[in-house]
């Protein structure tokens, strides 16, 4: 990742309009620490000032997607601290995520249980290999999903599937995520990329800035940044106006603008 001071935990390849983004921290199966949750947020901040990245990849190295957050990371924190800063900060870094512009595809490589089932829920469309398995076990350990597992996830994969998993922990197989609309495909063991990278492709053939915008209003038909989605819809329809190139112009000029209503 470009402009990392640390071990590099978030990998960050792009090649022509494809970005992949990849989880590396393999020895702890792509648990999430405070460092890997601020390059995670630097590196979608990176992909989307992106012009030619039309497609984003996300994947897990080594034999996991993610496994959440490291308990090693929060477990000592304080009740303040845990809500204040760890709970808010690794909201942010989601939030970029699935507030891409590009369209971003999840390759769940591994397990994706709790904070991994999580970050896959920020993806547009997700790819599980057939061993994988999907959950939210954090009441377990005693915790609630924190990174919206219970706000986002049920938007996305609907009321009952994660009250299943989040309440009485039930751990789903790929197939059974698949049948609950929680993954899109499920692929052989090893050919998640593959199959990610065709779709990929075919993607970035379709217009980008349409694509872009089907993106954006199907957030906000979610409830996902629709003030934002809103805003910025209309805020670029009046960029595009003669009104606002007078209104510049007759700011330059120090003169009253003459608007004719195009």
């Amino acid at each position: 990742m470009t402009g990392a001071t640390e071990e590099q935990l978030i990998k960050l390849q792009i090649d022509a309009a494809i970005a992949i983004l990849t989880f590396n921290r393999p020895a702890k199966l792509n648990a999430f620490n405070e460092p890997m949750v601020e390059q995670l947020a630097a590196t979608c901040r990176v992909i989307d000032r992106s012009p030619d990245v039309r497609v984003v990849i996300v994947t897990g190295e080594g034999k996991a997607f993610c496994a959440g957050g490291d308990i090693e990371a929060w477990g000592a924190k304080s009740a303040l601290d845990f809500g204040r800063f760890w709970l808010r900060e690794g909201h942010s870094a989601f939030d970029l995520l699935a507030r891409l512009r590009q369209p971003v595809i999840a390759v769940l490589n591994g397990h994706a249980l709790g904070g991994g089932l999580e970050l896959a829920a920020l993806a547009d469309m997700r790819i599980a290999e057939d061993h994988v398995k999907v959950g939210l076990p954090e009441a377990g350990i005693g915790v609630i999903p924190g990174w919206s597992g219970t706000q986002r996830a049920v938007r996305r994969f609907g009321s009952q599937i994660v009250r299943r998993m989040a309440v009485f922990g039930e751990v789903f197989s790929a197939a059974q995520a698949q049948a609950f609309g929680i993954v899109d495909h499920v692929v052989p063991k090893g050919e998640g990329m593959q199959r990610a990278l065709a779709i990929a492709k075919l993607t970035t053939e379709r217009a980008p800035v349409a694509t872009e915008f089907a993106k954006m209003l199907v957030n906000a038909a979610e409830g996902e940044e629709r003030e934002r989605v809103l805003e910025a819809l209309a805020g670029i329809a009046a960029a595009g106006t003669a009104d606002l190139a007078e209104g510049v112009a007759a700011f330059k000029d120090k003169r009253k603008p003459e608007f004719k209503g195009r």
